[in-house]
């Protein structure tokens, strides 16, 4: 496993039960996390300024021990991004993805060009400002228009608003087909596929049935000497080693490797992590 070991305004204060004590820069969560199946150490967790409860019906509500902002905005080294609590629990980032954010950030700042990166599924846009911080020009694209605007939010924070990002608000398999019809390229691909999806004109997305196919589309995408491939995964009962295998028999003729792994969170007050996820990783030799 791989940490997210490096914030300074993020930390999982600590977990059992179910539940998950973040601190968010200045303000304290409480969320529920299926994998830790764990006991709590503590039983007083009085301390909180929201506690998100599961509905039995589904989806759930954040209960608010004081007024705190709409809003606040946390950092991870020269980027910043807004924190929200949503109604489906989430605060729009995912802090495990910092050791990503690291390890492709070194490589673009050691190639000797301006690579062209592609990011597919990108949420709020913490992987494209990051590679944008380290001199790439970004083609940033998820179907949900709303967070392609808290993307352009983050870039604002970051400091990047002149930055060579493209939004797209699109299907991400529709983009993909038209760029390979358009014959533009990329030098390096970062795709966050969901386990499952729906689209505004009926378009279903199966992470086990549709992950083959697009990374077909996608090898075709690259440029002919690309820097990196990437896959972050949430799929609940999918191996990383199964992704991982998936991404070695895409880029089979190209000369590279490939890695894959879990990534995860230390937890402050224990010496467990918290499993967030997994990962694979094609570099060229």
């Amino acid at each position: 496993m791989i940490l997210a070991d490096k914030w300074q305004d993020y930390e999982i204060l600590e977990c059992g039960d179910g539940m998950k004590k973040e601190r968010w820069g200045d303000f304290i969560l409480v969320r529920p996390d299926p994998q830790i199946i764990w006991p709590l150490k503590s039983r007083d967790w009085s301390e909180y300024d929201a506690f998100y409860h599961r509905s039995n019906k589904g989806g759930g509500n954040w209960e608010f021990r004081q007024k705190i902002p709409e809003s606040w905005t946390i950092g991870y080294r020269q980027s910043r991004f807004k924190i929200r609590p949503t109604d489906f629990k989430h605060t729009g980032l995912f802090p495990e993805q910092a050791v990503n954010w690291d390890w492709f950030s070194s490589i673009i700042k050691r190639s000797k060009r301006t690579p062209n990166v592609l990011n597919l599924f990108a949420y709020t846009g913490g992987a494209t400002i990051a590679a944008a911080q380290s001199g790439a020009k970004v083609c940033h694209v998820d179907a949900a228009k709303g967070m392609v605007a808290w993307s352009r939010e983050n870039a604002a924070l970051s400091e990047l608003q002149t930055a060579p990002i493209r939004y797209i608000v699109d299907d991400c398999v529709k983009f993909v087909d038209r760029e390979l019809r358009r014959g533009n390229q990329y030098d390096a691909i970062i795709m966050d596929p969901p386990s499952y999806g729906r689209g505004k004109k009926g378009e279903v997305w199966q992470f086990e049935s549709d992950l083959w196919g697009l990374l077909q589309k996608c090898r075709k995408l690259l440029s002919h000497q690309p820097l990196f491939f990437l896959v972050n995964a949430y799929t609940t009962g999918i191996s990383s080693t199964v992704v991982g295998n998936l991404l070695r028999d895409t880029l089979d003729e190209l000369p590279g490797s490939v890695t894959s792994g879990e990534i995860g969170l230390p937890v402050s007050n224990s010496r467990n992590t918290l499993p967030c996820g997994l990962y694979a990783r094609w570099t060229p030799a």
